[in-house]
């Protein structure tokens, strides 16, 4: 009879969604060389081979890909096993792993910590600051609990199969200037279009925010923006306007209550939002995750925005 270990089977399923074994080191926090050792392991335990040499790396062979489909439903099988025998016994605890962008981990997830340590202090919550697109293989593999990610208007984010997708937050982009900028000096709403010859600000391309100021420009503006500076940290591009007059275009809970270097207008030509979700495994949540949604939720609705909605998508 085949004993299998868990613990392995998902660095097969991690290899499986990755293809290389660094980047699955890199995912499980491991060395190259002890994935190696965990595959060995693996198929020592199995008997057949799970690896062949291809080039440089490595992949899946036949008896590999079987396994790893086996090693799907073995995991979640031990996860809904876990998250039962939490509810059955009615304790909170155990571990969580949050991930969300810098807005979200700052006024959403780091505040929900503080209140789970005062009202559940045997849950562990792990946070680490995530884009959507670095965060869903980890989701998808079990290696994270929570992601809180983005989507703006007319850039809809893919809904993978196996995920559950629940809005928390809606709120108005904004056009961020130097208070100095010549369109700044009336107060009233900016246009687009009249920041063709401005220099803008945006996070790493790749990400969404990116594709939604390039987006938003050329279908407003009629133009591509001279994109200079890439910042995936919000406290940067806010810098890059202060201080290098660029411009930019950011959601209002990145945004600094009073700053007298900024100038923050409405969109003239149409107003656009962005939509902060909490991604889940569709599956039963633990005790532990259940809690720290309630006070994700519970953290959105003492915001000074607009007034939040809750939808499941």
């Amino acid at each position: 009879m085949i004993e299998l270990d868990l613990r392995r089977l998902r660095f097969l399923r991690e290899f499986e969604e990755r293809g290389t074994l660094a980047a699955v080191a890199a995912a499980l926090g491991y060395s190259p060389s002890t994935v190696s050792q965990q595959f060995a392991l693996l198929e020592k335990e199995v008997g057949v081979r799970l690896l062949d040499k291809a080039g440089r790396g490595v992949r899946l062979t036949d008896a590999g890909h079987l396994l790893a489909q086996h090693a799907r439903v073995l995991l979640s099988a031990a996860e809904a096993a876990e998250a039962d025998l939490a509810t059955l016994s009615g304790a909170i605890r155990g571990t969580v792993r949050a991930g969300g962008l810098q807005s979200a981990a700052r006024r959403l997830l780091i505040p929900a910590v503080a209140r789970m340590k005062a009202d559940h202090p045997r849950v562990r919550v792990e946070i680490f600051e995530l884009e959507l697109e670095q965060s869903l293989p980890g989701l998808r593999l079990g290696a994270v609990d929570l992601v809180i990610g983005d989507e703006y208007d007319g850039h809809p984010r893919p809904r993978p199969a196996g995920l559950r997708f629940t809005l928390l937050l809606e709120e108005h982009l904004k056009i961020v200037l130097p208070a100095a900028h010549p369109l700044a000096q009336s107060g009233r709403s900016v246009a687009v279009t009249d920041l063709r010859s401005d220099i803008w600000a945006a996070s790493a391309e790749g990400t969404g925010h990116h594709a939604m100021v390039v987006g938003t420009c050329r279908a407003l503006g009629g133009y591509e923006p001279d994109l200079r500076h890439r910042s995936t940290d919000a406290d940067v591009q806010l810098e890059l306007v202060r201080a290098a007059t660029a411009v930019a275009l950011m959601p209002a809970l990145t945004l600094p209550g009073n700053d007298p270097a900024l100038a923050i207008r409405d969109i003239a030509e149409s107003p656009l939002k962005r939509r902060l979700v909490a991604v889940t495994r569709d599956t039963p949540p633990t005790p532990a995750l259940t809690a720290l949604l309630a006070a994700v939720t519970d953290q959105v609705h003492n915001l000074d925005l607009e007034k939040p909605v809750r939808s499941t998508a």
